[in-house]
């Protein structure tokens, strides 16, 4: 019986140095894929800092539209989607042209999400 407590003491101190050695080996290839995301990362370069996005959404579009042009007035109701680009539009063209007369240069696109 002390035979066979020993052999199963020396399997089992065996069998944890290999889950010892298989852990240290993640750690290794875990740390040096960070390392190579981290160098492909342009957030994560220290000399730059993150760009600022200014995010603006017309909560009610067709009542803007309703509200500033007659012809909005019928074509909201039939076609939805072309009204609320055409508010988004007119919006973008006010913003550009008040910061053009206050001097301040703007990259402006409209996205769709």
């Amino acid at each position: 019986m002390t035979t066979f407590l020993l052999i199963f003491s020396v399997f089992l101190a065996v069998f944890s140095g290999f889950l010892c050695w298989q852990v240290m080996e993640q750690r290794k290839i875990i740390a040096r894929m960070m390392a190579q995301t981290m160098e492909g990362d342009q957030i994560s370069a220290l000399d730059k800092e993150p760009e600022m996005v200014l995010l603006l959404k017309v909560l009610n579009p067709i009542e803007v539209a309703k509200r500033e042009s007659r012809s909005a007035r019928v074509m909201a109701d039939k076609l939805p989607v072309m009204v609320r680009k055409m508010v988004y539009q007119g919006v973008m063209k006010e913003l550009e042209e008040e910061l053009v007369e206050r001097g301040i240069d703007v990259d402006m696109h409209i996205e769709y999400r």
